[in-house]
Protein backbone atom coordinates (compact mmCIF):
# COMPACT_ATOMS: atom_id res chain seq x y z
CA UNK A 1 0.00 0.00 0.00
CA UNK A 2 1.18 3.19 -0.65
CA UNK A 3 2.66 6.01 1.45
CA UNK A 4 0.07 8.88 1.95
CA UNK A 5 1.26 12.11 0.01
CA UNK A 6 2.84 14.69 2.66
CA UNK A 7 2.39 17.31 0.78
CA UNK A 8 2.98 21.49 1.70
CA UNK A 9 -0.35 23.45 2.18
CA UNK A 10 -1.70 24.93 -0.84
CA UNK A 11 -2.41 28.80 -1.61
CA UNK A 12 -5.83 27.82 -2.20
CA UNK A 13 -6.80 27.10 1.28
CA UNK A 14 -5.28 30.10 2.52
CA UNK A 15 -7.57 33.57 2.85
CA UNK A 16 -5.66 36.48 0.91
CA UNK A 17 -5.26 40.00 0.30
CA UNK A 18 -5.35 41.04 -2.95
CA UNK A 19 -3.51 44.57 -4.22
CA UNK A 20 -6.17 44.08 -7.43
CA UNK A 21 -8.83 44.19 -5.13
CA UNK A 22 -7.68 47.23 -2.98
CA UNK A 23 -7.29 48.79 -6.45
CA UNK A 24 -11.04 47.86 -7.41
CA UNK A 25 -12.31 48.57 -3.77
CA UNK A 26 -10.67 52.30 -4.36
CA UNK A 27 -8.41 51.99 -1.24
CA UNK A 28 -5.39 52.98 -3.81
CA UNK A 29 -6.17 56.67 -4.01
CA UNK A 30 -4.30 59.85 -2.10
CA UNK A 31 -5.19 59.97 1.34
CA UNK A 32 -5.57 57.62 4.13
CA UNK A 33 -8.70 55.48 4.24
CA UNK A 34 -9.77 52.61 6.13
CA UNK A 35 -12.53 49.44 5.82
CA UNK A 36 -13.46 46.14 6.80
CA UNK A 37 -12.75 43.15 4.13
CA UNK A 38 -14.53 40.15 5.28
CA UNK A 39 -14.67 36.85 3.53
CA UNK A 40 -18.20 34.23 3.25
CA UNK A 41 -19.08 30.99 1.96
CA UNK A 42 -21.99 30.02 1.19
CA UNK A 43 -23.38 33.84 1.87
CA UNK A 44 -22.12 33.33 5.67
CA UNK A 45 -19.19 35.70 6.55
CA UNK A 46 -16.70 33.34 8.48
CA UNK A 47 -13.74 35.43 8.77
CA UNK A 48 -13.27 39.52 8.59
CA UNK A 49 -10.38 42.05 8.91
CA UNK A 50 -9.86 45.95 9.77
CA UNK A 51 -7.52 47.69 7.14
CA UNK A 52 -6.49 51.33 7.25
CA UNK A 53 -4.74 52.45 4.17
CA UNK A 54 -2.19 55.47 4.23
CA UNK A 55 -1.67 56.27 0.50
CA UNK A 56 0.50 59.18 0.64
CA UNK A 57 2.94 60.45 -1.57
CA UNK A 58 5.83 59.85 0.69
CA UNK A 59 4.95 56.76 2.10
CA UNK A 60 2.25 54.21 1.64
CA UNK A 61 1.33 51.30 3.88
CA UNK A 62 -1.58 49.06 4.60
CA UNK A 63 -2.20 47.82 8.46
CA UNK A 64 -3.86 45.31 9.41
CA UNK A 65 -5.97 44.82 12.19
CA UNK A 66 -7.45 41.73 13.45
CA UNK A 67 -7.69 38.79 15.72
CA UNK A 68 -6.13 35.24 15.04
CA UNK A 69 -6.03 32.44 17.50
CA UNK A 70 -7.87 34.44 20.27
CA UNK A 71 -4.66 36.56 19.71
CA UNK A 72 -4.92 40.60 18.21
CA UNK A 73 -2.57 41.18 15.85
CA UNK A 74 -1.79 44.58 14.60
CA UNK A 75 0.95 45.37 12.16
CA UNK A 76 2.26 47.75 8.86
CA UNK A 77 2.86 45.94 5.31
CA UNK A 78 4.51 48.39 3.31
CA UNK A 79 2.81 49.05 -0.57
CA UNK A 80 5.62 49.75 -2.94
CA UNK A 81 4.80 51.69 -6.43
CA UNK A 82 7.02 50.49 -9.08
CA UNK A 83 6.46 52.39 -12.60
CA UNK A 84 4.87 50.14 -15.41
CA UNK A 85 7.11 48.95 -18.08
CA UNK A 86 4.42 50.29 -20.74
CA UNK A 87 5.55 54.03 -19.29
CA UNK A 88 2.48 54.70 -18.47
CA UNK A 89 1.26 55.02 -14.88
CA UNK A 90 2.68 52.28 -11.77
CA UNK A 91 2.01 49.14 -10.28
CA UNK A 92 1.92 48.73 -6.60
CA UNK A 93 3.00 45.81 -4.59
CA UNK A 94 2.90 44.76 -0.98
CA UNK A 95 6.24 43.93 0.93
CA UNK A 96 6.32 40.99 2.37
CA UNK A 97 7.41 42.14 6.21
CA UNK A 98 9.53 38.52 6.68
CA UNK A 99 10.72 37.54 3.17
CA UNK A 100 11.05 41.79 2.19
CA UNK A 101 9.99 39.93 -1.28
CA UNK A 102 7.28 42.02 -3.45
CA UNK A 103 4.10 40.35 -3.98
CA UNK A 104 0.62 41.02 -5.18
CA UNK A 105 -1.10 38.51 -2.89
CA UNK A 106 -1.01 38.12 1.16
CA UNK A 107 -1.36 34.47 2.56
CA UNK A 108 -3.07 34.28 6.11
CA UNK A 109 -1.39 31.28 7.42
CA UNK A 110 -0.11 30.58 11.28
CA UNK A 111 -1.66 34.10 12.15
CA UNK A 112 0.16 36.53 10.13
CA UNK A 113 -0.67 37.59 6.09
CA UNK A 114 2.58 37.16 4.37
CA UNK A 115 4.00 35.95 1.50
CA UNK A 116 3.09 32.59 0.11
CA UNK A 117 6.94 31.69 0.13
CA UNK A 118 7.37 32.37 3.89
CA UNK A 119 4.92 29.77 4.78
CA UNK A 120 6.67 27.31 2.28
CA UNK A 121 3.24 26.87 0.29
CA UNK A 122 2.96 25.47 -3.17
CA UNK A 123 0.23 26.14 -5.67
CA UNK A 124 -2.73 23.27 -5.87
CA UNK A 125 -1.59 22.16 -9.70
CA UNK A 126 2.54 21.39 -7.98
CA UNK A 127 -0.03 18.45 -6.41
CA UNK A 128 -1.27 16.24 -9.43
CA UNK A 129 0.44 13.72 -10.80
CA UNK A 130 2.28 13.56 -14.33
CA UNK A 131 -0.28 11.61 -15.44
CA UNK A 132 -3.18 13.72 -14.14
CA UNK A 133 -1.71 16.88 -15.54
CA UNK A 134 -1.43 15.47 -19.33
CA UNK A 135 -5.08 14.16 -19.09
CA UNK A 136 -5.85 17.62 -17.56
CA UNK A 137 -3.73 19.42 -20.82
CA UNK A 138 -6.11 17.07 -23.24
CA UNK A 139 -9.43 17.73 -21.55
CA UNK A 140 -8.54 21.69 -21.90
CA UNK A 141 -8.17 21.22 -25.71
CA UNK A 142 -10.63 19.14 -26.04
CA UNK A 143 -12.92 21.19 -24.22
CA UNK A 144 -13.79 24.70 -25.83
CA UNK A 145 -14.98 26.54 -22.39
CA UNK A 146 -18.35 28.77 -23.56
CA UNK A 147 -16.27 31.73 -22.81
CA UNK A 148 -14.78 31.43 -26.12
CA UNK A 149 -17.44 30.94 -28.06
CA UNK A 150 -19.37 33.92 -25.95
CA UNK A 151 -16.67 36.18 -26.67
CA UNK A 152 -16.13 35.09 -30.46
CA UNK A 153 -19.66 35.98 -31.44
CA UNK A 154 -19.90 39.03 -29.34
CA UNK A 155 -21.79 41.60 -30.94
CA UNK A 156 -19.30 43.91 -32.51
CA UNK A 157 -16.93 41.51 -32.78
CA UNK A 158 -14.27 42.00 -35.24
CA UNK A 159 -13.11 39.16 -37.12
CA UNK A 160 -11.03 41.63 -39.83
CA UNK A 161 -9.44 44.63 -40.19
CA UNK A 162 -8.60 46.50 -43.28
CA UNK A 163 -9.05 43.34 -45.01
CA UNK A 164 -7.18 40.95 -42.86
CA UNK A 165 -8.13 38.69 -39.69
CA UNK A 166 -7.38 40.06 -36.44
CA UNK A 167 -5.35 38.09 -33.72
CA UNK A 168 -8.05 37.72 -31.81
CA UNK A 169 -10.10 36.45 -33.88
CA UNK A 170 -7.15 33.99 -35.24
CA UNK A 171 -6.90 32.49 -31.62
CA UNK A 172 -10.31 32.17 -30.80
CA UNK A 173 -10.75 29.94 -34.40
CA UNK A 174 -7.49 28.44 -33.79
CA UNK A 175 -9.01 27.36 -30.17
CA UNK A 176 -12.14 25.77 -31.43
CA UNK A 177 -10.45 24.41 -34.87
CA UNK A 178 -8.30 22.64 -32.24
CA UNK A 179 -11.34 21.08 -30.15
CA UNK A 180 -13.24 19.85 -33.50
CA UNK A 181 -10.34 17.95 -34.18
CA UNK A 182 -10.24 15.38 -31.83
CA UNK A 183 -12.41 12.41 -33.07
CA UNK A 184 -15.70 11.19 -31.28
CA UNK A 185 -15.36 9.84 -28.28
CA UNK A 186 -11.96 10.68 -27.20
CA UNK A 187 -13.09 11.67 -23.72
CA UNK A 188 -15.35 8.86 -23.14
CA UNK A 189 -12.00 6.89 -23.58
CA UNK A 190 -10.03 9.07 -21.71
CA UNK A 191 -12.28 8.69 -18.46
CA UNK A 192 -12.00 5.08 -18.49
CA UNK A 193 -8.45 4.35 -18.38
Amino acid sequence: MPRPANYNKTVDDCLTISMTKLKEWEYLKRGCKSGVISWSRNGDTHSKINIEVSFLEFEKYIVLNYIASGEPKNYKVKIIEVPSNLGKGYLYYFKCPVTHKLCRKLYLDSGMFLHRTAFNMIYEKQTESKKWRSLTAVFDKAFVPDAVYSERYKKYFKTHYSGKPTKRYLKLEKRIKLADSFPSGTLERLMIM
